[in-house]
């Protein structure tokens, strides 16, 4: 199964998550969210995956925004501000789950 990993090289969870699925023969796709954000239909296509709302997504602490803002906002703000995507972020085709902790990817996998 191919994974792609919505990673930040200076994430400790980035990095052991990224471990967790090389270490079980998983090919993974690193993209470096920040460099390479996604779209609003990228975004928008992860948090059907997830079956979560946009604020799951949102680093909070990182944010000016109310945990009340509308879905529209909070994708808003994460498609012009990739650096308040929660991360990682492992992708399938059929499923995404956030890796906190880096377990939870093995639930898709």
């Amino acid at each position: 199964m191919a994974v792609t990993l919505w990673y930040n090289p200076r994430c400790s969870k980035s990095r052991q998550t990224l471990a967790l699925l090389e270490a079980r023969g998983v090919a993974v796709t690193v993209r470096d969210y920040q460099k390479s954000p996604p779209s609003l239909a990228e975004l928008q296509d992860v948090l059907r995956k997830l079956d979560q709302p946009a604020g799951a997504l949102m680093r909070w602490k990182d944010s000016d925004l109310a945990k009340d803002s509308s879905e529209g906002d909070i994708l808003a703000a994460l498609a012009t501000n990739p650096k308040l995507i929660e991360r990682p972020v492992a992708i399938t085709q059929s499923a995404a789950r956030i890796g906190r902790p880096p377990e939870a990817v093995l639930e898709i996998v």
